[in-house]
């Protein structure tokens, strides 16, 4: 039983570690060192530690693929070129350029996961911000919130989606089915929520003729490999085969054109991806498993199983819960947590697709939430924008639970 406690309180303070980033250390540091303390503490044995990790083979080759393509688009100045692009179409309207920055934040989120959003478009749309002089921060709200809202339109929008489905993804033609719906109502009501109130901050004129920046060849190849990327991953999403392999396969190949052909290192890219993702996500597996072996999450699957009444209620309740406990712990953790326990229940599809809208948009409600909105604020704080805790929960407070309850009420009515 004493075991039992220590596993709880090290887990919980390695989560609170990679949330709140005690001494600035990165999120990956308290990851690993949790992991590595219930190992050392005989707590959790070798072997299932590495089974624990190998688990997420998928997702860790998902995940670098994403990095790869999105290094690769930021090293040559694609996204510049698109949020300069943006501003130039915006007829010096901000409430426009608002409109065309959530845009190209559902584009990149839907093809290139909610993190691309959030590490690789919210730089180059500060940078747009300055240049059409007008108020960065609905804009910087823009890209935050639809990196959410938009993550579940397709499975690859969300490295959380692989998570939660253990990395057997449904068939692309049953996800469109299940999702289609509730992500555009996500959409649009994180839309209307957020331009109405920033609506003070988007009335008036801005700059809209800025210098665009030359799209180099390899800015085009890029592009390019990011378009096949996503033509490909798509289709393999809809032969219901694994994403992680194709994945990385298209970020590598990407990658080694774009730098073959312009005579750079490959180095270059590779210095340049955040590799520090991949041992946070392995040890996130492990501290998940060790709290699995103490029973706890064999009790969240009792619950799922147990739970009896109107299968739309049930769907509603665990979607909604999953939703909040995702901004206490992180959505990447709590997505661990359901993976297991929906592998252990064995809930309907509702159920299983109502805790994935609660793990993808839950995290929209605080900076807290997801390691995409972690990534956001870490990106505008090196332009020298900040956003505190209860300044986004002002925000969040009111988009998250409208959105919330219109994606369930979509799926939910699905059936």
């Amino acid at each position: 039983m004493v075991g039992t406690y220590v596993t709880w309180v090290v887990a919980g303070l390695s989560t609170a570690g990679v949330i709140g980033r005690p001494m600035r250390w990165p999120e990956w540091i308290w990851a690993v060192a949790g992991a590595l303390l219930l190992i050392l503490l005989g707590l959790m044995p070798l072997a299932a530690a590495g089974a624990a990790i190998a688990k997420g083979l998928d997702v860790y080759l998902f995940l670098i693929g994403m990095m790869l393509l999105s290094e690769a688009a930021r090293e040559h100045g694609v996204f510049d070129w698109v949020a300069a692009t943006a501003v130039n179409h915006a007829g010096r309207s901000r409430a426009r350029l608002f409109a065309l920055v959530y845009a190209t934040g559902i584009i990149v989120t839907t093809f290139m996961s909610n993190d691309a959003t959030a590490v690789v478009l919210t730089p180059a749309v500060f940078a747009a911000a300055r240049k059409a002089k007008a108020d960065p921060l609905p804009l910087l709200f823009a890209c935050a919130l639809i990196a959410n809202a938009a993550s579940f339109v397709l499975p690859i929008s969300n490295p959380a989606n692989l998570v939660l489905y253990g990395g057997h993804m449904p068939p692309l033609g049953q996800w469109m089915r299940s999702f289609a719906l509730p992500s555009l109502a996500s959409i649009a009501v994180t839309f209307v929520v957020l331009r109405l109130v920033e609506r003070k901050r988007l009335t008036g004129d801005c700059e809209s003729d800025v210098a665009r920046p030359a799209l180099s060849t390899g800015g085009k190849v890029a592009a390019i490999g990011i378009l096949l990327a996503a033509a490909l991953l798509v289709t393999i999403s809809a032969l219901d085969r694994p994403l992680g392999l194709p994945t990385a396969l298209a970020g590598i190949a990407t990658a080694a054109g774009v730098s073959a052909l312009a005579r750079r290192s490959p180095m270059i890219l590779v210095r340049g991806v955040s590799w520090g993702v991949l041992p946070l996500v392995a040890g996130l597996f492990v501290l998940v498993e060790a709290l699995d072996r103490t029973g706890v999450i064999g009790l969240v699957a009792d619950a799922l199983r147990s739970a009896t009444g109107d299968p739309r209620g049930v769907a509603a309740a665990s979607g909604t819960i999953l939703a909040f406990v995702s901004n206490l712990m992180n959505n990447l953790p709590a997505g661990l947590i359901a993976s297991t326990a929906v592998a252990q229940a064995h809930p309907s599809r509702l159920v299983t697709d109502a805790l994935l809208i609660g793990v993808d948009l839950g995290p929209n409600l605080s900076v807290t939430g997801s390691l995409a909105t972690i990534l956001w604020l870490q990106a505008i704080r090196r332009e020298g924008e900040d956003v505190g805790f209860l300044a986004f929960l002002k925000i969040g407070a009111v988009a998250m639970p409208l959105a919330l309850v219109a994606a369930l009420g979509a799926r939910l009515a699905l059936g």
